[in-house]
């Protein structure tokens, strides 16, 4: 485990980061999602781990971030364990919500299996901004481009808060947006600054969407390929 990281370690219903989102969300009226430091049973590398709060204060969804980046900047395997709980959908409001995590988000097969299982609109918390060995690669076309993509290839709305500023070496390239199941980005919020942003989300695109057939052609017998593990130098 990273040096100090022990310390943010918390239990999920009763540490920290719930006690105060469920104060928030019953206090305004809203619900209100967070992540945190999930502490493991056996001590040692914790989750990183999403949580959700309805405005009476009840603890509606928790899912375990299942991507885990090692690689300069973002070392989060020196931290976090790969989550184990798969991808639950929580039904909301008339929605259907899954909560993967910032690195989630790039992986085409995590969007599939969360609209086969019925979710109508992924959010996704994130951290991610420049890449601290290539200060001259700029992600950040290709991660809003990835992340509306598998919306779109899914059938999903895909809601996804970046946070802005510097730590370390690392400069987060903010850029918060919601795209729609076509594929379109709905908002954008500024690459430096804080903002909020606010949409009404049409449902029935998810449903027209899926009209199409994309979901009904499929042919599962043939992706087999897919769950087997490759060499990943070889890739």
């Amino acid at each position: 485990m990273a040096d100090g990281a022990e310390q943010w370690l918390e239990d999920v219903e009763t540490g920290p980061t719930v006690r105060l989102i469920t104060e928030l969300a019953t206090g305004l009226g809203i619900t209100v999602h967070a992540s945190l430091y999930e502490r493991a049973e056996d001590g040692g590398l914790g989750y990183n781990t999403a949580v959700c709060v309805d405005s009476d204060g009840g603890l509606i969804a928790r899912t375990r971030k299942n991507h885990i980046p090692a690689f300069p900047g973002y070392r989060e395997d020196l931290c976090f364990r790969p989550g184990d709980s798969g991808f639950p959908v929580v039904a909301h409001q008339g929605a259907r919500f899954g909560f993967p995590t910032c690195w989630d988000e790039w992986f085409p097969e995590l969007a599939r299996a969360y609209s086969l299982a019925g979710a109508d609109i992924l959010v996704h918390p994130t951290a991610i901004g420049s890449e601290v060995d290539l200060p001259d690669f700029d992600t950040r076309p290709m991660w809003e481009h990835a992340i509306s993509a598998n919306g779109l290839a899914n059938a999903l709305f895909a809601i996804v808060p970046n946070r802005v500023g510097t730590e370390g070496r690392s400069v987060f390239y903010g850029s918060s947006f919601i795209s729609d199941p076509y594929g379109r980005v709905m908002l954008r919020a500024p690459r430096h600054t804080p903002a909020v942003l606010v949409a009404d989300l049409d449902l029935d695109q998810r449903r027209d969407w899926l009209e199409f057939g994309l979901m009904r052609t499929r042919r599962p017998e043939l992706y087999g390929t897919l769950t087997e593990r490759t060499d990943p130098r070889a890739v």
